[in-house]
């Protein structure tokens, strides 16, 4: 094989005519006038449609500006005096630094609940929720380990590990004391930063006796990496010797910069652009302590949906395309508790969820980074306590919001003194190549003006509440013509909430997924679920998938191996995983054993006749996790339009 390329390479000679004289990129505002408080951004192509150019939607990508906007709302001293409690993140002290902090989960797009398209008038992408967990799994699936290298930076995307994620359970639901402390959060929490080996508690010190944890406790590195995406520090040193505790000098980044932030502005580079400290005052607080995040983030149609991956190159199209946001507000509280007398727990840092507010329901995009030692979420807790022989605690109240645009769209944050709207950009941009041809090869390309374009849309069900132990047997449609696949992601279930016990007054309710009571696990900002993961360890056995009553699966699933080997391995990778040496695809076994349980189920093969006859789908199957479980399922149809390339009109 190599003797044929050497001769192939031999012969081949430089250059080839150039199919297109010239290549212009393109951008276009959305109509909201930099206003996103209604949750949603429109792009019409108007402008586009007039300019005589051939525009190539599979290579155009959204620009999007985001504000993430961490600040204090107050804090409150009990059972203790003589405190040390304020939030210092403007501090010139590395090792009191709040950079690591806050983050956001796996990919840019989780901003988009759900999207819809227009073309030329007619609806032929749907309004589908919870779109990003579609999405996350086709990326999750299709993308390789370069692309991860190459991309991730770009699009935000670099995934979670699955065996780093710890479980913060709720003091009395588990038997554990009661001065238990949550310093990773609440429920699952795949949030920790600091990455380096730690021995599980109780362990003999050379670590060679204790149970296979995997990296439980350990750093989540694509959480990491994602956080270095956006937290560039002008006032970070470049190299410091490792001494963490060194101060900030005239050899920060920032002096690398002719005008610091301003250049930050004029380059568009997702940075810190505004720290601010807590002061308090007699106990009160007088100045709100803040941290801001200036982001923009790219986002391409083709990672979106199906049908810009298919779109050929068209002139005079109107489009109108409609993305429905998770702009999203989290209420959290980070303490110092003091147990008193040397008690399990005294001075021990927690951080807790109170509430999440998400106006469409969907992903919360943040995470907010474990409070235990070394890890970023520490810089949150109160500094410490000096109190001696009694009980009690130092706590500070935040409010963490993540809007599109440059203006904080949470209104108790922004009311605070100091907030600053974002320092890059305003609104959302649609950036797109467009092409003129050599009319050599425009004559060619039109000799057959008119371009079939097949592809897939979803449609989205849930089925809630599955018990543990407990069988399912779920219709979910009575008729889909032209069924592709069928996928499931199970989830912690927010029902079936027990009482608990916690040290901190206040506290919310826990429930089934040791998340607060009746909120999903997808928004909590301490868990990666819904934005590529699953709750972990949630299997299926005796699973299949009916269509028309007929069982997709030949014989009835019970194993794990199965599914991965049978079903999932190399499904939208390239030729399928079946060339070694050339595949994509970031899912391993052993992902799928611990946090990436995906029940996906290709069910396209049938013969041409049968694409147009509806058909029902039914999952049927049973829950062997311990807690009960909520099934999100998407449902992959295919459709096709046919459009004159020349003209964009539907033919």
């Amino acid at each position: 094989m190599s003797d044929k390329l050497v001769f192939d390479l031999a012969q081949e000679v430089e250059g080839s005519p150039n199919v297109f004289i010239r290549k212009d990129w393109l951008n276009i505002l959305d109509n909201q006038n930099q206003n996103y408080n209604n949750n949603q951004s429109v792009v019409d192509t108007s402008q586009l449609s007039n300019s005589n150019k051939y525009m190539s939607y599979r290579e155009a990508y959204f620009s999007m500006p985001f504000l993430l906007t961490l600040g204090t709302t107050g804090t409150t001293f009990t059972g203790v005096t003589n405190t040390i409690g304020a939030w210092t993140p403007n501090s010139a002290t590395a090792v009191l630094s709040s950079d690591y902090a806050v983050g956001l989960k796996n990919w840019f797009g989780q901003i988009i609940h759900s999207f819809t398209l227009d073309y030329n008038g007619t609806t032929i992408i749907q309004q589908t929720p919870y779109i990003q967990m579609w999405n996350s799994f086709k990326l999750m699936t299709s993308l390789s380990l370069d692309d991860v290298n190459t991309q991730g930076s770009t699009i935000g995307f670099f995934p979670d590990d699955a065996d780093t994620w710890q479980w913060a359970p709720s003091a009395s639901a588990t038997g554990v004391a009661t001065t238990s402390i949550f310093s990773y959060g609440q429920g699952i929490c795949n949030n920790s930063n600091y990455d380096s080996p730690i021995l599980p508690l109780g362990t003999l010190a050379n670590g060679t006796q204790f149970f296979n944890n995997f990296s439980s406790g350990q750093g989540n590195t694509g959480f990491l990496r994602r956080q270095q995406l956006i937290n560039f520090d002008l006032n970070a040193l470049p190299s410091v010797g490792n001494d963490a505790s060194a101060s900030v000098t005239a050899c920060s980044y920032g002096s690398f910069l002719s005008g610091a932030g301003s250049q930050m502005n004029l380059l568009w580079k997702s940075f810190i652009s505004k720290k601010q400290d807590q002061v308090i005052t007699a106990g009160v607080q007088t100045t709100a302590g803040l941290l801001q995040y200036s982001i923009v983030g790219t986002i391409y149609l083709k990672h979106i949906h199906a049908f810009f991956n298919m779109c050929p190159l068209l002139k005079g199209v109107f489009m109108k395309m409609t993305m429905n946001l998770n702009n999203t507000t989290t209420v959290l509280q980070s303490s110092n508790f003091w147990a008193g007398n040397g008690a399990p727990g005294a001075g021990q840092a927690e951080i807790i969820c109170k509430s999440v507010s998400c106006p469409l329901g969907g992903v919360n995009p943040v995470m907010v980074a474990s409070a235990a030692p070394y890890n970023g979420g520490l810089a949150l807790v109160p500094a410490g306590i000096n109190a001696t022989g009694t009980q009690g605690t130092i706590a500070i109240d935040y409010r963490l919001n993540y809007s599109v645009g440059a203006t904080c769209l949470d209104s108790t944050l922004a009311s605070l003194n100091g907030v600053q709207p974002g320092a890059l950009s305003k609104s959302v941009y649609l950036y797109i190549p467009s092409y003129t041809f050599n009319p050599i090869f425009e004559q060619a390309y039109l000799s057959s003006p008119v371009k079939q374009i097949k592809y897939t849309d979803v449609y989205q069900y849930q089925v809630l509440g599955v018990s543990s132990g407990a069988t399912f047997n779920n219709l979910l449609t009575n008729g889909i013509a032209n069924i592709k696949s069928v996928l499931i992601l199970p989830y912690f279930s927010s029902q079936s909430a027990y009482p608990i016990v916690t040290p901190i007054t206040g506290v919310p309710a826990s429930s089934n997924s040791g998340f607060v009571s009746g909120l999903s696990v997808f928004q909590s900002p301490f868990d990666v679920a819904g934005t590529g993961p699953t709750s972990p360890l949630t299997y299926l056995t005796n699973f299949n998938v009916q269509i028309s009553g007929q069982n997709a699966i030949y014989n009835t699933q019970k194993y794990n191996f199965e599914q991965f080997n049978n079903q999932l391995y190399g499904q939208n990778g390239v030729n399928g995983g079946l060339t070694d040496g050339l595949c994509s695809g970031l899912i391993d076994r052993q992902k799928f054993d611990m946090s990436y349980s995906y029940y996906y189920v290709n069910v396209e093969r049938m013969l041409p006749v049968e694409m147009s006859v509806p058909k029902s789908v039914q999952i049927l199957g049973q829950n062997l996790s311990s807690k009960y479980i909520d099934l999100y399922c998407f449902i992959e149809y295919g459709l096709d339009i046919s459009i004159d390339a020349l003209t964009g009109a539907r033919v």
